[in-house]
């Protein structure tokens, strides 16, 4: 509860709230100045609004030398450590962890189970997006299609980067917030799998068929978890 009152206390200053908002958006780090500029304050004005951040640890800094010479850089970003503000108290976490293991101990059909359902969230959670678009999925161009992906994936907290090949006739797709990133880390195998077959789902809504490649992953140290996704059949996005 007192970490809870400190974190509420520091969102309550609405510049301070719209420069952690900055940073989320950023998907890198930042530096004081940069903040300085994007809101037109003072450097030792924005130094100290992300200090107060990272007292309670929303962010993380470290110093790194710039190569130019003088003083070394101080670089700040988000924190990998979860922040939830619940009123009462709610453990989801503990909740998806027993799932897991209960899905674990039914074998080969648990995990199918698992990676069925994740599949069909993602198509259904497309289709609803589609649904609220002014046209039917018949109607819609490729750049539709594109669009509606990062919507629905934007929705879904995932903070989304799509880009797509045309040689390939392929999207890579990025996301920079995984909202199962705890449970990942304890079941890795069974929530990655689940979760790419949920974008597989989300992505066969709008294009027939779908290879998912997975290029980087967040478990594994990297920043975001990266895939590219073949569509197997021919297609042009117009820029």
């Amino acid at each position: 509860m007192e970490q809870t009152l400190k974190i509420t206390n520091v969102l309550s200053d609405p510049t301070r709230f719209y420069i952690y908002q900055y940073i989320t958006n950023c998907h890198r780090d930042v530096t004081v100045q940069e903040i300085a500029n994007q809101f037109s304050i003072h450097p030792n004005v924005a130094r100290l609004h992300l200090s107060k951040l990272e007292d309670v640890h929303m962010l993380y800094s470290e110093t790194k030398k710039t190569g130019r010479g003088g003083r070394p850089s101080k670089l700040y970003r988000l924190s990998a450590e979860v922040i939830q503000l619940s009123f009462p108290f709610r453990n989801y976490q503990l909740l998806s962890s027993i799932l897991l293991k209960s899905l674990e101990k039914l074998g080969a059909d648990g995990s199918k189970a698992l990676y069925d359902t994740g599949f069909a969230f993602g198509k259904e959670m497309m289709e609803q997006e589609i649904a609220r678009s002014p046209y039917s999925a018949g109607e819609l161009s490729n750049q539709d299609k594109l669009n509606l992906l990062k919507q629905a994936a934007t929705m879904s907290g995932l903070k989304p980067e799509l880009e797509w090949d045309d040689e390939e006739q392929s999207i890579y797709f990025e996301i920079f917030n995984c909202p199962f990133k705890e449970a990942a880390k304890e079941h890795k195998d069974k929530v990655c799998m689940m979760h790419q077959q949920f974008f597989i789902g989300m992505f066969e809504a709008v294009f027939p068929d779908v290879l998912l490649s997975e290029r980087q992953n967040m478990i594994t140290g990297c920043h975001q978890c990266a895939y590219k996704a073949y569509v197997c059949e021919p297609a042009h996005i117009s820029t």
